[in-house]
């Protein structure tokens, strides 16, 4: 992660706002399982990209997160949150994907306070009514083998990057956190099925733009909501010969917990928010079976890997 984030008082907020309250900016607000986020940017770019990223709230609603991005070459790339009333200035950013991913990262913040909601940095889907989530680090493979899973017959994306979790007596309840995908320009080199939705997507200078899978997939092949059942941790070590292993939940955590739960974009950090979070993913993994991928091979041999574990019926492409 590649920009800085402190944490500011009511009085340096209410300050930025006045001194940015002339900023020729463009608004919108969405709807993030529940929460009122509004962006305002000069950027109108960015501002397409974050209506078609995410469901829409109405204008009517009061914002519970507001947020700022506001070119200042006084400041870096830098994140200015004030905490207690959820108000976000983001300096400098030219990149949506952290845009969208500290919305994602301040509304999980809220909910995982006060509603017992928490975030999940990773991909889910239903395949044949098995929930599969698919965690990582950076590019170790995860929206690669997410939209790869979603080939199958009977497979269902709930989301590709980042989805909010209820638990429960039974297994983990994974909602979709957006409503539309920030992909790669070069998923059809991977997936040929998805090329003809790359002539659809206007890509940004960082060569990744917003797509509605449904083009391809058909309408039915989004849906809300799954109860996960397999947990995939991949990652990518030339060094370890074993392509998959079976763990304990104990050896999920630590694995976790060693890859800073694999989100960089936890935005608050603090002994507080690490317990919830560790204990959060200490019974969330304790609901499910778990498994390590090394994703060291070509991307058809990890499919394979995965797909055997799951076990479905449905046709393999």
């Amino acid at each position: 992660m590649s920009y800085d984030v402190e944490l500011i008082d009511s009085d340096k907020s209410a300050e930025l706002c006045r001194k940015y309250r002339d900023l020729k900016a463009y608004s919108s607000k969405a709807d993030i399982f529940g929460l009122c986020v509004e962006f305002l940017t000069e950027d109108r770019n960015h501002l397409k990209m974050w209506m078609d990223n995410f469901y829409c709230m109405s204008d009517c609603i009061r914002s519970h997160v507001k947020i700022y991005s506001v070119n200042d070459q006084s400041y870096g790339t830098t994140v200015l949150l004030e905490p207690s009333c959820n108000t976000a200035f983001l300096f400098n950013f030219d990149y949506y994907g952290w845009i969208k991913s500290i919305a994602l990262g301040i509304s999980g913040s809220i909910l995982e306070e006060s509603h017992g909601i928490c975030s999940v940095h990773g991909a889910a889907l239903d395949i044949d009514g098995k929930g599969v989530t698919l965690i990582a680090p950076s590019k170790a493979g995860k929206t690669t083998h997410s939209w790869g899973l979603l080939r199958m017959d009977d497979a269902c994306l709930i989301s590709d990057d980042w989805y909010f979790v209820r638990l429960g007596n039974r297994r983990p309840m994974a909602h979709a956190s957006e409503k539309n995908c920030y992909i790669d320009a070069d998923i059809g080199d991977v997936w040929e099925e998805y090329r003809p939705l790359i002539s659809h997507v206007d890509f940004d200078n960082k060569g990744r733009g917003i797509a509605n899978i449904r083009w391809i997939a058909g309408e039915s092949s989004v849906i809300s909501m799954t109860k996960i059942r397999y947990v995939f941790l991949l990652k990518r070590d030339q060094n370890d010969p074993v392509q998959i292993r079976k763990l304990t939940k104990e050896e999920g955590l630590e694995y976790l917990l060693a890859n800073d739960l694999c989100n960089p974009h936890q935005i608050i950090r603090t002994p507080h928010k690490n317990k919830i979070r560790t204990e959060f993913f200490s019974e969330f993994l304790s609901k499910c079976e778990i498994h390590v991928v090394n994703t060291v091979g070509t991307v058809h041999e990890t499919q394979k890997l995965i797909r055997d574990v799951i076990g479905t019926d449905s046709v393999v492409r």
